[in-house]
């Protein structure tokens, strides 16, 4: 099938990650993944959730939401509502469960790290293009506490990236790094979370037209697998 944007079936949208975009935050990126764009901030706050306070470890935790204007329809913003949106509060977590998997927190010590995750234009993929930035925003936090000496050793053991895969509604032939118009009516939707021993951290998978079978499942972890080795290397490239 032809995509909208002519890519071939395994080929990641154009990717690029601008570092030091808010000169206010510790780390912090702009990450564009074809017409979705993202900014990620990390800044470090020198004490821990109470659930942590006494056990020399440190806490890394993720916000996300959506700025109105980052949709076609606009989108209010969740200070306007009672409670925040059930999508950023799953996401939001997802961001913090896939940064945490590749940091020792204890060597990080009692401190937090809050990366906050805006995504300014929306365009499919949202959650995979904040994971992937949030993490280079990340690093850079943590190589500031290393040059200024507050941390004697890196506690990040891995890179972390994420990207999404799935069978758009007009075909049964798995993509990779679904836009908005594939992903909008997709028989099939995942997103896959990985660190840089192609060990998966997280996946999440839905038959939404349609259940699907093993070998499917495996199809499309390997385009994932091979999507998020070259994101891995777009942020060590950034």
């Amino acid at each position: 099938m032809d995509r909208p944007d002519g890519r071939k079936k395994d080929e990641l949208r154009p990717v690029s990650i601008e570092r030091d975009f808010i000169k206010t935050a510790d780390g912090s990126v702009l990450i564009t993944v074809g017409d979705t764009k993202v900014i990620c901030t990390a800044k470090v706050e020198d004490k821990v959730p109470p659930f942590l306070r006494g056990q020399d470890k440190g806490w890394v935790t993720a916000e996300y939401s959506m700025i109105p204007s980052s949709t076609q329809i606009r989108k209010s913003r969740d200070r306007g509502r009672s409670s925040i949106d059930g999508r950023s509060v799953e996401i939001q977590r997802l961001i913090g469960r896939a940064l945490r998997s590749v940091i020792d927190l204890e060597k990080l010590g009692e401190r937090t790290i809050w990366v906050d995750c805006d995504v300014i234009q929306a365009d499919g993929g949202t959650r995979t293009a904040s994971i992937t930035g949030a993490y280079v925003a990340l690093r850079d936090a943590i190589n500031k506490l290393i040059e200024s000496g507050d941390l004697a050793e890196n506690p990040i053991s891995s890179p972390v990236a994420a990207v999404s895969v799935g069978v758009p509604a007009e075909s049964d032939e798995a993509l990779l790094d679904l836009c908005y118009l594939e992903d909008s009516g997709a028989q099939v939707d995942m997103n896959v979370v990985m660190n840089g021993n192609d060990e998966i951290i997280e996946i999440q998978g839905t038959g939404e037209e349609r259940p699907f079978g093993i070998d499917e499942l495996n199809e499309l972890l390997d385009l994932a697998r091979k999507g998020i080795k070259e994101l891995h290397q777009v942020q060590e490239n950034a």
